[in-house]
């Protein structure tokens, strides 16, 4: 079973340049419980970055750069199926 609603779709967030940026999401209900992954203007985010960790459901960036500005989505999977999120804008200023 995957639902089609997210508990929690990510909100935009707007930070200035070096600081911290946190998109939360809690994906829908599901059996079993969807894994959450993230994809920034269209392509999935690979865990290459040191500065990027996801936990939780949330995306949390340590130190944002002008580059990390973009749309990102939130995307819930389990054995069923995906579903993505509403986008969320990050804004970096």
């Amino acid at each position: 079973v995957l639902r089609d609603d997210f508990r929690q779709p990510p909100g935009d967030v707007v930070v200035a340049v070096g600081e911290p940026a946190v998109l939360e999401c809690v994906p829908p209900r599901g059996h079993p419980e969807p894994t959450v992954s993230w994809k920034k203007n269209g392509a999935l985010l690979n865990g290459k970055d040191e500065r990027i960790t996801i936990r939780g459901g949330k995306l949390m960036m340590a130190t944002t750069h002008k580059s990390d500005a973009g749309i990102y989505i939130c995307v819930a999977t389990n054995m069923v199926g995906e579903r993505d999120s509403e986008p969320a804008e990050l804004v970096v200023f």
